[in-house]
């Protein structure tokens, strides 16, 4: 009993810790009473938690705040985001790209390098990540400490502890593969946490922490090589019960349409996914002999010349786009719809006819309709995410930083 009270104990000061700093990280330079205020702790425990953050060189003053009234001036506190680092990994189907950034997320260093992984062989892909953390590590300013190694992989990642990826096709992982200890093993000198997630939850993060206005509730949906997504509701990732929720390719959006790999038929990357879309264009030998990005490039020359055959080949989409969009928005009664990756630069078409899809639930309910924009950032969407997360876990566990000094109360 003794034994879990004290490990209890431990796990509230972590929690107390966090809670303190992200505050600071957020809202800083602030006084103590606010942050008691802000995160209901008591003035005493804000003050030993300060003192701890500050021996671990996270937090320090920064001047005082005299209202010209009774009592003493405020001193107010402000995070040092140099003091830690994070290592983001983003994934993709030919690149590795890494980012070092610091805990106010800005990148201090980042770079891309063919990973030359093979075909159904996670291991050597496990090798491939750990060549780039090492070399992001030796990238890191020296007298930052690195506290997150985040990895943004393709295919839904379960919300296991082991953090697994259930699978992922596009690499030829048809089982599940536990990434994070595969990565671990290879890296015995780092002693930070390693997470593994979804790259498209990664971007949705992202796009989310972009957007001019922060709603509620967000989905993304982007096409790829498929079409993957994720849910942000209030700030946070939703993973849903088994860690693969906001996955709308394999959403069915007709009854009786194509089969699709997932075993079901219908789904909105039959109809939606740049496949479909560049093969009904007439774009399909392009796409395979020259890739997404020349084949999407012709696809867009063709729509502003408005070729019938890709009109209407995004007439198609847009409409399963609408009827996916429609049943996501009647179940998480959302702000708004992002949409990415190649369906952000076919945007301008899609939308027309999105909103179309929208008229009648429109003259029924005219407020219930959600803003569908186009995403902001691009091919950067997933790394800065995965960024985001690892700094927010950070943020989340201080303890993790070593103390620089004994700590004295103040």
């Amino acid at each position: 009993m003794a034994i879990r009270e004290a490990h209890d104990s431990v796990a509230v000061r972590r929690r107390n810790l966090g809670l303190v700093l992200r505050h600071v990280a957020e809202h800083g330079p602030c006084a103590r009473t606010e942050i008691a205020a802000a995160t209901g702790l008591s003035h005493a425990s804000v003050t030993t938690m300060v003192a701890d953050l500050t021996a671990r060189g996270l937090v320090s003053e920064d001047g005082v705040l005299n209202r010209g009234g009774r009592g003493r001036p405020r001193r107010l506190l402000r995070m040092i985001p140099q003091r830690a680092s994070t290592v983001g990994v983003q994934i993709s189907s030919e690149q590795l790209r890494v980012a070092v950034a610091d805990l106010a997320g800005t990148i201090v260093w980042r770079d891309a390098t063919l990973h030359y992984g093979a075909a159904g062989v996670p291991a050597s892909m496990a090798d491939a990540i750990a060549a780039a953390v090492r070399q992001a590590v030796n990238a890191a300013p020296p007298d930052a400490e690195l506290v997150r190694i985040a990895v943004a992989m393709a295919g839904p990642v379960g919300d296991d502890e082991a953090q697994t990826v259930l699978a992922a096709p596009d690499f030829g992982w048809l089982r599940p593969v536990r990434l994070r200890a595969l990565i671990a093993a290879r890296l015995p000198e780092v002693t930070c946490p390693i997470d593994v997630i979804n790259d498209a939850n990664a971007a949705t993060l992202a796009e989310y922490h972009a957007h001019p206005r922060r709603p509620r509730g967000v989905v993304y949906i982007a096409a790829g090589t498929g079409i993957g997504g994720g849910v942000v509701l209030d700030g946070h990732i939703h993973t849903g019960s088994h860690g693969i929720a906001g996955e709308p390719g394999h959403m069915p959006v007709a009854i009786d349409g194509p089969a699709c790999v997932c075993g079901a038929h219908g789904c909105l990357v039959c109809y939606a996914g740049p496949e479909a879309v560049l093969t009904a264009a007439g774009l399909g030998d392009v796409l395979r002999r020259n890739g997404l990005g020349p084949a999407a490039d012709l696809l867009v020359e063709a729509l502003e010349r408005r070729d019938a055959q890709a009109l209407a080949a995004v007439d198609i989409a847009g409409r399963a786009l609408g009827t996916a969009i429609l049943s996501i928005t009647s179940l998480l009664d959302l702000d708004e719809i992002i949409l990415g990756g190649a369906l952000a630069q076919w945007f301008p078409w899609l939308d027309p006819v999105i909103r179309h899809q929208f008229s009648g639930r429109r003259a029924l309910v005219p407020t219930a309709e959600p803003d569908v924009t186009r995403a902001l950032l691009g091919a950067d969407a997933a790394l800065l995410g995965v960024i985001e997360f690892a700094r927010r876990a950070a943020l989340s566990d201080p303890a993790t930083v070593p103390r620089r000094h004994s700590i004295v109360q103040s």
